[in-house]
């Protein structure tokens, strides 16, 4: 069986390629769920890995969810409602789960339609970039559904609860450059230009000590819940191993010596 995730990579820095451009990269499938997850816990476990590019083949960055198998009950969205509950919490909802706790920083190259739980899915990276031809929408309304894969959670801490209600409640489509705008894309690129664009980030991200990278990370995440006191003793705790790190020794001594750094990993 084809896999659904297209990966390459170029040093540190790996890029996902959502692979099924026929049916515009759908979700339509627990094998595709259990890449997601696979991916995220693989890199988590890979030291020399510094940043992540997801993007989408072909015209579309992801369509959500397959209406088809909707309309049909099929698949992921078939069986009692006992068993579409499982099926949400064992499958899709496993992904956001998977990407919130990668260490290592993520980003969005988005090259078309985002679209559900596309959208979301765009929403549970770090950075996100966009394409021109990109479009976005939190469309789960117009099915007569809900978000269930995070969106709730996720599209708020993106555009705000104003910006997001709108969406949720409406379902209609936003362009790039409004998504520019609203904060949900960092910038917007020509199709051409999208994927190099992500790259450069990606390679400054990457040009960075590893460790630092994924402590700088986690404190960016549990910020979002924790109290200030709380997340100054999680910084100290943190400091103190990076202090003690081989990699920031070298960075330090490179900034001195005015020389680029020769970073090992460890």
């Amino acid at each position: 069986m084809t896999s659904f995730l297209s990966i390459e990579r170029e040093e540190g820095v790996v890029i996902a390629t959502m692979n099924s451009p026929e049916d515009r990269n759908a979700l339509t499938s627990g094998a595709q769920m259990e890449e997601f997850v696979a991916l995220a816990r693989g890199l988590g476990r890979d030291r020399s890995a510094k940043a992540l590019i997801l993007t989408g083949a072909g015209t579309a960055f992801c369509a959500g969810g397959n209406v088809k198998d909707m309309r049909s009950k099929q698949g992921i969205f078939g069986g009692t409602p006992y068993a579409l509950r499982e099926s949400y919490r064992h499958g899709i909802q496993t992904i956001p789960v998977a990407l919130y706790d990668l260490e290592i920083p993520v980003i969005a190259a988005v090259n078309g339609p985002a679209i559900g739980a596309g959208l979301d899915l765009a929403c549970m990276c770090d950075i996100r970039l966009a394409s021109t031809s990109a479009r976005f929408a939190e469309s789960f309304v117009k099915l007569g559904i809900v978000p269930g894969d995070g969106g709730a959670w996720l599209l708020p801490r993106a555009i705000g609860l104003q910006r997001a209600t709108m969406m949720a409640f409406t379902g209609d489509p936003i362009d790039a450059h409004t998504a520019e705008q609203w904060g949900l894309v960092l910038s917007v690129h020509e199709p051409g230009e999208l994927l190099p664009s992500a790259l450069d980030l990606a390679r400054r991200i990457a040009a960075n000590p590893g460790h630092a990278l994924r402590m700088t990370k986690r404190l960016l995440r549990e910020g979002q819940h924790m109290r200030l006191d709380s997340l100054l003793e999680l910084s100290a705790a943190f400091q103190s191993l990076a202090h003690h790190a081989a990699d920031h020794d070298e960075a330090v001594a490179a900034f001195l010596d005015r020389r680029p750094p020769r970073f090992t990993g460890d």
